[in-house]
């Protein structure tokens, strides 16, 4: 591969004009703050996050049902970075109930085998990456006394809708690597735009960017592969099929979206003993944003953290208002970490 340098001066070269890309990945996010990406592209070549932090995308409604298993009396065993998500009253990690830190839905499996006198909720958030684990673990028959709100995302979903809406103007995608992994990029290309999938150091992106200038300047949409060591067209069917056994696609909200058709995972029938929401009798909510947080605009790519009269004052990593302020994907919480105050 061309060095970084070799790539900047053929970005240069190349550029003649504005040009919009969206990432779809928090971690592609981290990697351009981390290393000062921005900075060194041609004046007309932007780089716009959009929906790539599961996180950031589950909608408060969701964070409400998760609150309403520990009133509930239920253990919920979550991710570290869902616990300080603001719900409609308050957080996981304020409720005062038994909440507790999981690195995945084995160690929540662990917590329902040593506590069989008590309910045990996973909220098992994330796109395609992790869905396939989860579905593994589903398939060995957990305790009676475990289940899971599901949260999962797919991505395809939500690109055809930011594409259907236009609203941000792209001129084509970065396509996630991580997912890729899995997922294979074959579903992607019906997409009419230019997308390369890329990976995750300073040298990747720039490939990345470079092949979907050229994309864009020969008139050609399709999917190239700037990550071929981890990523080939099929990717993982085995997880795949695991993912499609156990889980089924369903319309859902995402945050800062409406409801997207076949874009979130059920469990199919035959699996819903361990469906939290129907267990429990819990139903998901739409909620009204009411704060003067701009995650909704921020995760559509038409806007950027700094744009928000919070960032870095009312809402900071200790007191964040927003989702996008709270996980390690989220795009501000990466820009106020690296001190990035404009694009």
């Amino acid at each position: 591969m061309a060095t970084g340098d070799e790539l900047k001066a053929a970005l240069h070269d190349l550029v003649d004009r504005d040009y919009t890309f969206m990432h779809i990945c928090g971690t592609h996010e981290a990697a351009i703050a981390r290393t000062g990406l921005r900075s060194v592209l041609p004046e007309g070549l932007k780089i716009v996050m959009g929906p790539g932090c599961p996180v950031c995308i589950t909608p408060q409604g969701e964070i409400d049902a998760a609150l309403e298993f520990v009133e509930k009396g239920c253990i919920v065993a979550t991710y570290g970075d869902l616990l300080r998500v603001p719900g409609t009253k308050g957080s996981l990690e304020s409720c005062g109930g038994d909440v507790r830190v999981v690195q995945g839905i084995h160690k929540a499996v662990e917590i329902a085998e040593k506590n069989p006198d008590k309910e045990v909720v996973f909220i098992s958030v994330g796109f395609e990456t992790t869905a396939p684990t989860v579905a593994a673990t589903i398939l060995a028959r957990p305790p009676a006394n475990f289940s899971i709100l599901s949260c999962h995302r797919l991505v395809p979903p939500a690109m055809q809708w930011l594409l259907e809406q236009g609203e941000a103007s792209l001129d084509g995608f970065m396509l996630p690597g991580h997912v890729c992994v899995v997922t294979g990029y074959e579903e992607y290309e019906h997409f009419p735009v230019p997308q390369v999938v890329a990976g995750f150091e300073a040298e990747d992106i720039l490939l990345g960017l470079l092949m979907l200038v050229k994309q864009v300047k020969e008139g050609r949409h399709e999917v190239e592969n700037a990550y071929p060591r981890a990523v080939d067209r099929e990717g993982n069917r085995k997880a795949m099929d695991l993912m499609y056994e156990v889980f089924e696609p369903v319309d859902v909200e995402w945050r800062g979206f409406p409801v997207i058709p076949k874009s979130g995972l059920k469990l199919k029938p035959g699996f819903r003993q361990y469906d939290a929401q129907e267990k429990f009798g819990i139903e998901i909510k739409h909620v009204e944003k009411h704060s003067g947080c701009i995650c909704d605009r921020v995760l559509r790519g038409v806007a950027q953290p700094t744009d928000c009269k919070l960032f870095g004052k009312v809402c900071t990593p200790r007191t964040p208002v927003g989702p996008c302020m709270v996980s390690h994907e989220g795009a501000c919480k990466i820009w106020n970490l690296y001190h990035v105050r404009h694009l």
